[in-house]
């Protein structure tokens, strides 16, 4: 427990050093980083970690998918980019399939793609939000939306919780903790735009209603995004992906919750930006 408590407060200081102190280049290198890790980790636990053409493609999508970032003009173009670059890869996979003789397995390929993929999306789309207009801001709530769920659905479903939730994925999670981590998510969500709010100076407009209706969605996708992972893991039958982190497990054993929300909080802040100036 001691252990598990310090690799939290370091990990947490080291993260809040750079998400206020790195500059763009500095912060989607250490986010890039963090996405190898995450491809590296679910590699092995697919077991496909050795197989060299699912590998080297995984790894190259994943530095390609972090240097488009800053030479991309536009977030639309990123993502068309991005699209194109996912098919290519994509087809460069089943072509190996088709031509190696059994060496690189269909069905590993199809489980190495549609996993890689997931996970290298939500680690570019935190880049992404830090780039939006207060991107600086908005980017945070894929980290502290996540962790007032998680904490507050253990909490109540502690204090609370008497019917399981799907207990064949997790066992402890419960349905009275799982609608606690919504509410308070919610609530927290709106508060972050009154702080937000005050912080820029009054540069952030707050639409109370957007703010509860994206408390709800990052709640409920975050419990989703953390079944996700738990069910792989199941699968597999693996205890933590990885152990860069001591007492605490791997990259994705920490960042499940955050690789679902990012990219559902981008897609809301482009809508709204797109509503807002139509």
């Amino acid at each position: 427990m001691l252990k598990r408590m310090i690799t939290g407060v370091i990990a947490a200081a080291l993260l809040a050093l750079v998400c206020i102190f790195a500059n763009d280049i500095v912060f989607s290198v250490v986010f890039g980083l963090l996405a190898l890790l995450g491809v590296y980790e679910m590699l092995g636990c697919i077991g496909a970690r050795r197989n060299f053409a699912i590998a080297l493609c995984m790894y190259a999508l994943t530095i390609l998918s972090v240097v488009l970032v800053h030479t991309t003009s536009r977030h639309s173009m990123y993502i068309t980019t991005y699209a194109g670059v996912l098919f290519c890869v994509l087809l460069i996979l089943l072509a190996s399939a088709v031509f190696s003789e059994g060496q690189v397995p269909v069905d590993k390929v199809c489980i190495a793609f549609t996993t890689c993929s997931y996970v290298i999306t939500g680690f570019v789309s935190i880049i992404l939000l830090r780039d939006m207009p207060l991107g600086k801001y908005i980017y945070l709530l894929a980290f502290v939306g996540p962790w007032v769920s998680d904490t507050f659905a253990y909490f109540v479903g502690m204090l609370f919780g008497k019917h399981k939730l799907i207990p064949s994925v997790s066992p402890k999670k419960t349905i009275e903790g799982s609608l606690g981590g919504i509410f308070f998510c919610i609530i927290g969500c709106i508060v972050y735009g009154y702080v937000i709010k005050a912080v820029s100076g009054g540069e952030a407009e707050i639409h109370v209603a957007f703010l509860a209706l994206l408390g709800l969605i990052i709640s409920v996708v975050s419990q989703v995004g953390d079944l996700i992972f738990s069910l792989i893991k199941r699968r597999y039958d693996i205890k933590d992906y990885g152990f860069i982190f001591p007492g605490h497990g791997g990259v994705l054993d920490r960042f499940d919750s955050v690789i679902a929300t990012a990219p559902l909080i981008l897609i809301a802040c482009e809508s709204l930006a797109r509503l807002h100036f139509m």
